[in-house]
């Protein structure tokens, strides 16, 4: 990813839990969508219309740094659980 040209005005902190889960809408007729549901919040993620080259690369980019995301949380989990075995339901999620 490249450098941030302007810096952040404000950050937005969403945490997971019992009820956070993701949800893809895989339109057929019109660009997806990705729902990143946190119960009281959701945020939808799409493209501003036809999908570009560009939109492509930020999916990319989106499921690399979420399969990063996943694995650190997993090495983390084992950590403080002593668990070295993913267990069925984590093998299912």
């Amino acid at each position: 990813m490249t450098r941030r040209r302007t810096p952040r005005t404000s950050v937005i902190r969403l945490t997971t839990g019992r009820t956070a889960r993701t949800l893809l809408h895989p339109y057929g007729h019109r660009e997806p969508v990705l729902a990143l549901d946190f119960g009281a919040a959701c945020v939808l993620v799409t493209t501003a219309g036809p999908v570009t080259a560009n939109d492509l690369t930020f999916a990319r980019q989106l499921a690399h740094e979420a399969a990063r995301y996943a694995r650190s949380v997993e090495r983390t989990y084992r950590a403080q659980t002593g668990d070295h075995e993913m267990t069925q339901q984590g093998r299912a999620a």
